[in-house]
């Protein structure tokens, strides 16, 4: 009778495309042992059994495109690559619901909805995002004012947990609620609770016609009262978004529905905007992208903390980038840029070293705390992330952990990514 099996066997009899690991592929720098790509949700399964068999952690993949967001794994052993699970399910078009796999890009997903005249009403900010990794990160970009971020979006998932059993909830109707929970628990939660193989997701009719109105403003005082002036009006934007960097702030308002009430709420919006409030059907070229930097900080901020912004800055000589919505925090930091949206969500990009950082975080994390705000460190360079709190205060660590020793007793999944070492 034979000895038990060497990991890499164990997961070549149950997977058929399973090798080594490259160090090209190192999440953060960590290579990973094996790579393991299954083509089927039943074959997911039984790779992430084997892998409860043989202890090993697990770090799902998709498209790549935030693996390096949060800290290095504390270990490696296989790297589930998502990408062979990129199947569209199901479109039940009359329902407005879509079922996809995984490792299906969003753009991919997009294509065959415009098919059919509808959307996911989900832009993401870099291409080749996939719908697992979308989900796993919580990424979501301007229409999230009106539509929400994937939490409120998905209506049914279906997940492998750590011992290799297919959990499912929800379904592919929205009236059936029942999977809501477990959709909002694995938004955002970076592949430490299980790993997602299909999402079921509701949908929106692609509106008949679109425009965006721009302008420029002066500072943060000015925008704070034109942000205020569209929110508060009748227009009902689909996105707000301000970009600032250099002397100024730009402002973007998306409008969308049918040609007349778009061309009407486009005007209104150009007078709530004042002179230099240019229409077009274009949208500026810094719309719903990250913002430039080495390091980019996802901000949680409010409208009002826009109005603290110039007393915060009172007394200060603005170096380039330092009069931006957050002045107080970026303040004598040259080469920063900042984008955000009214639904409460921002970024700042900078290139700077550990101590500057640190000392922006500190000077963030103090403004925005005033109004329930944060600030986390998506990306950076090793020395940024070593030397600074990625991650800041967490009032839910505590709720965070148990939930992690439900799902992941042997914190086998992406171990150590996530806040608090979970």
């Amino acid at each position: 009778m034979g000895g038990p099996l060497d990991p890499l066997d164990a997961l070549a009899k149950v997977c058929g495309d399973v090798r080594p690991g490259e160090p090209e592929e190192g999440v953060l720098g960590v290579t990973p042992r094996f790579v393991a790509a299954p083509g089927t949700v039943a074959e997911a399964a039984e790779v992430m059994r084997v892998a409860a068999e043989q202890g090993l952690a697990v770090i799902p993949r998709g498209g790549e495109t935030r693996l390096d967001w949060g800290l290095p794994p504390g270990r490696c052993d296989l790297l589930l690559d998502t990408s062979r699970l990129d199947r569209v399910i199901e479109h039940a078009a009359g329902d407005l619901v879509v079922k996809a796999e995984a490792g299906l890009t969003m753009e991919r997903l997009a294509e065959v909805l415009a098919g059919r005249g509808q959307r996911l009403s989900l832009d993401v900010p870099l291409p080749g995002s996939t719908v697992g990794g979308t989900i796993a990160t919580g990424a979501a970009g301007p229409l999230r004012l009106l539509y929400g971020s994937p939490r409120d979006l998905v209506i049914g998932l279906t997940i492998v947990r750590a011992d290799g059993q297919i959990a499912r909830s929800g379904g592919k109707v929205v009236k059936n609620v029942a999977g809501y929970d477990l959709g909002r628990l694995f938004a955002g939660s970076y592949g430490t609770l299980g790993v997602i193989v299909e999402a079921a997701f509701r949908l929106h009719p692609v509106p008949s016609a679109h425009a965006y109105v721009t302008t420029r403003v002066p500072d943060a005082a000015n925008a704070h009262e034109a942000v205020q002036g569209v929110l508060h009006s009748p227009v009902a934007p689909s996105a707000l978004e301000c970009e600032a960097s250099g002397d100024g702030i730009t402002l973007g308002v998306l409008l969308e529905g049918v040609p007349e009430g778009v061309a009407a709420r486009a005007t209104r919006v150009a007078d709530l905007l004042g002179p230099g409030a240019d229409i077009s059907h274009e949208p500026p070229a810094w719309w719903g992208a990250y913002p430039d930097g080495t390091t980019l900080i996802e901000v949680t901020a409010p409208p009002s903390a826009l109005a603290e912004a110039p007393a915060a800055t009172e007394g200060t000589a603005p170096a380039d980038g330092a009069a931006l919505l957050w002045g107080a925090a970026l303040a004598g930091v040259e080469g920063c840029q900042v984008r955000w949206s009214a639904s409460g969500k921002g970024y700042v990009g900078l290139t700077a070293n550990a101590a500057e950082v640190a000392e922006v975080l500190a000077r963030l994390r103090t403004t925005l705390a005033r109004h329930r705000g944060g600030a986390v460190v998506r990306y950076a360079p090793e020395g940024v992330r070593t030397a600074d709190d990625v991650w800041g205060p967490v009032p839910a660590l505590t709720l965070m952990r148990r939930v992690k020793a439900q799902f992941d007793p042997e914190h086998r999944l992406s171990p150590g990514r996530f806040v608090g070492g979970i």
